[in-house]
């Protein structure tokens, strides 16, 4: 595996860069895959998350691997489209191994809001994840300990449209949306980034 990564980056037309977003597109799209070939059986069971006795075992893995489900296809290209775009430039900025982690705590969050505030809904999809990427790319430009003006512009744009939505009867989950916001938001303000050494 190594020898054969080495190669994709020794390689002279396509730069193999971001490997954490890359890695993220390509289990979303394998749950994806997952989910179709047993007609949901898969999304229901391990790409979703809903309200479920801790006792059961898969309520565990839920809470993370939720944000690799989609419903279908649109769902999807919609979402993987944005991380594609977002994802490297926070990658970049942040480092690998802490958008794993700001991932992987984005998740969480959202999960455990979901199943404590829509207990009769089931949550799927990489949307927190993306709202969490916008926040992260707009506070990337922080200097000084002061917030960036983009930032409170992103908040005021994107928050505001999501809890205006929330009083509206579609499939979105705005939630989602909100938490993955604000987690980008704290993880934005709260950690600088990455350190670089000569």
């Amino acid at each position: 595996m190594k020898k054969w990564l080495s190669r994709l980056d020794d390689n002279k037309y396509v730069e193999f860069s971001s490997p954490v977003t890359l890695g993220f597109v390509l289990l979303s799209l394998i749950a994806l895959l997952m989910s179709t070939l047993t007609g949901g059986a898969a999304a229901r069971a391990l790409f979703s998350v809903y309200r479920a006795p801790m006792s059961d075992l898969l309520s565990w893995p839920r809470l993370f691997l939720h944000v690799l489900g989609h419903a279908n296809l649109t769902h999807f290209v919609t979402n993987m489209s944005l991380l594609l775009v977002l994802g490297p430039i926070v990658e970049k900025h942040y480092g690998s191994g802490r958008l794993a982690m700001m991932m992987a705590l984005t998740a969480l969050v959202t999960g455990i809001f979901s199943m404590l505030l829509s207990p009769n809904v089931a949550i799927l999809g990489a949307s927190g994840i993306v709202f969490m990427l916008i926040f992260l790319a707009a506070a990337a430009g922080r200097q000084g300990g002061r917030v960036p003006l983009t930032l409170i512009l992103v908040a005021v744009i994107y928050l505001g449209r999501e809890i205006i939505g929330l009083f509206s009867a579609d499939s979105v989950s705005q939630l989602s949306h909100i938490v993955g916001g604000l987690c980008g938001i704290a993880l934005g303000l709260g950690w600088n980034r990455k350190k670089t050494y000569p």
